[in-house]
């Protein structure tokens, strides 16, 4: 084990008492322990003596300064998404603590790693409503892995060394850390010491499979003659995309992912066959009620990718590779469960398995790849009126960046389609909000992804109704010089209700139509740079304006107001029923 200690020197009679450091130090030293060198918050008076204390540590700490505490959880998510590391915030009590809320939700169901430290009044001021305080402890224990009330600066080292461990481990997620101001100001009763946590008695995640669930998995993939793997975002998060390559190339086996699962596999990968979901792709969605043997690994079998689960892949056996046990079961009945990391199922079934070649079976899939390219994939690329289409956008994209930027999409039709129409090449490059689908989640994820990976390229694709959710995290990029590079899909519409409302409810448009301010007049504001495009022919000369730009850019570019986005499996109905407009 790892330990981090203060080193007491032997007592004399001139030895001086051993300085003890106050909860605030304690906390910071834990963090640089932990080996954190990011932090994203905003201050505020239950959480100021850990902000006096880390003004001492801006050497080895970066503080980033957000505009809003929801944007400092998604942009610790978007960090966390790729580096695997757990993205860090920190805020104050009552308001400072609920407005992260939606974030840590968003990160409890998209398997994300953080941990919030969050300021709390003193502790003989809890439960007399001082002010600015909140049960944040109640309003997040649905919400997070853990979270734990710091009352003792004795408490810091252990509890902090605990959060780190269940956020990263088995299955990720977010963990709350609630301290006390008089917890942050008192001293340590002893030296300060840090032990990583390794272990704790009552939360044992399984990495390695059993043997037998192993063996019984293989049996089936073995004796399958139209199998097909279903790729979920626990593969990335497992660093498992080379194990899972050479799986599907010793098997033959063709590879959808969900939304969250791409990029997993490269698009051009001839095994890979598109991913599945409400606006998937129109072959990976009506395959999979022609399997015979369904391989779901690192997925939860979201409502969003069965449709009607009781009309889901009933004729089918069904693997499920899945860490989180209690995933198992829960949706989809589990002929073949596997519990655990997904890089150890993978490594232990790969020499079980016996090479094959599914050619015949995979060719099921191009045929509908055909109908799909004429019916949707071209119109969507194409028009006779002049007007720029979401689809083109993304694809001219995909082209200028070669698949190999990273990609963090909000919430709604443009979501769709930059997952339908960016031709990923690299693993790790789509960073979206999935289960809890969060309007606002793009611009500060997108910053958090850049400072994470600052070796890459990172666009964000926004909606116009989403990008004035969190539109004052520009001001967060441009302090932080950070080069993200924003395109709003604009329409004038919060698009996929209104795409709802003119198929489901006879086109009564009830308060969807948005009057949109001058959005690069806002971005000159905070000191970015930006232009609007509204005309086809000035969309690839303003691509490669943005793209080529020192720094960071808002390139607003003007789209068709009424597209809708097809394929789509209408809520409630069988993937058997997707239209196809």
């Amino acid at each position: 084990m790892e330990v981090i200690a203060s080193v007491m020197p032997e007592v004399t009679e001139t030895t001086p008492a051993p300085a003890y450091i106050n909860g605030s130090h304690a906390l910071m030293q834990s963090l640089v322990a932990e080996g954190v060198d990011t932090i994203f918050g905003y201050p505020g008076g239950a959480i100021m003596p850990v902000y006096d204390a880390l003004y001492d540590f801006q050497e080895r700490i970066n503080h980033i300064l957000v505009r809003h505490e929801q944007g400092a959880g998604h942009a610790a998510e978007g960090y966390a998404r790729v580096t695997g590391r757990a993205g860090v915030c920190l805020v104050t009590s009552g308001p400072g603590a609920t407005n992260l809320v939606t974030a840590i939700a968003d990160a409890l169901i998209d398997s994300t790693p953080m941990v919030c430290i969050v300021g709390q009044v003193a502790k003989k001021l809890l439960g007399t409503d001082a002010f600015q305080e909140a049960d944040v402890m109640g309003v997040t224990m649905p919400i997070t892995k853990w979270n734990y009330q710091i009352t003792s600066a004795d408490e810091v080292p252990d509890v902090i060394s605990k959060a780190f461990y269940i956020a990263q481990s088995g299955r990720p997620g977010p963990v709350l850390i609630d301290i006390t101001k008089s917890a942050q100001l008192e001293l340590m009763t002893r030296p300060f010491a840090y032990e990583r946590c390794q272990s704790i008695i009552s939360y044992k995640p399984r990495r390695v499979p059993k043997p037998d669930q192993v063996e019984a998995a293989a049996q089936l993939i073995n004796t399958a003659k139209k199998p097909y793997v279903l790729v979920g975002h626990g593969v990335q998060i497992a660093k498992a995309e080379d194990e899972l390559l050479a799986f599907a190339e010793k098997t033959g086996i063709p590879v959808a992912t969900t939304l969250l699962g791409q990029s997993t596999i490269s698009t051009d990968h001839p095994l890979y066959v598109g991913w599945l979901g409400m606006h998937g792709n129109y072959g990976p969605n009506v395959m999979t009620d022609q399997a015979d043997v369904i391989i779901a690994i690192g997925m939860r079998f979201d409502d969003r990718v069965t449709g009607d689960a009781s009309k889901f892949i009933k004729q089918a056996k069904v693997i499920h590779i899945e860490i989180d046990p209690s995933e198992i079961d829960k949706i989809v009945h589990a002929d073949a469960p596997v519990v655990g990391d997904a890089k150890e199922v993978l490594k232990a079934l790969l020499p079980l398995v016996q090479p094959n070649d599914h050619t015949v079976w995979r060719n099921e899939f191009r045929k509908y790849d055909a109908i799909e390219n004429e019916t949707i994939t071209v119109p969507a690329l194409t028009s006779s009126d002049g007007k720029i289409k979401m689809g083109e956008v993304i694809d001219l994209l995909s082209q200028k960046t070669k698949g190999e930027a990273i990609l963090v999409t909000d919430v709604g039709q443009h979501q769709m389609m930059a997952s339908r129409y960016y031709q990923f090449r690299r693993p790790n490059s789509l960073v979206t909000s999935g289960g809890m689908g969060t309007m606002g989640f793009a611009l500060p994820a997108a910053f958090g992804a850049q400072v994470g990976a600052p070796d890459r390229q990172v666009v964000a694709i926004i909606g116009d109704g989403c990008f004035q959710m969190t539109l004052q995290e520009l001001g967060t990029i441009v302090q932080n010089k950070q080069p993200v590079k924003a395109i709003i899909l604009n329409n004038n519409f919060l698009g996929m209700v209104r795409q709802w409302q003119q198929l489901f409810h006879e086109r009564r448009y009830s308060f969807v139509e948005l009057q949109n301010p001058d959005f690069i007049t806002i971005a000159k504001g905070f000191g970015m740079a930006g232009q609007t495009c509204s005309e086809r022919e000035n969309l690839s000369a303003a691509l490669d304006t943005m793209l080529n730009h020192d720094g960071p850019f808002l390139l607003e570019v003007i789209v068709e107001k009424e597209e809708n986005v097809f394929p789509m499996v209408p809520a409630g109905t069988s993937v058997s029923q997707i239209r196809l407009r």
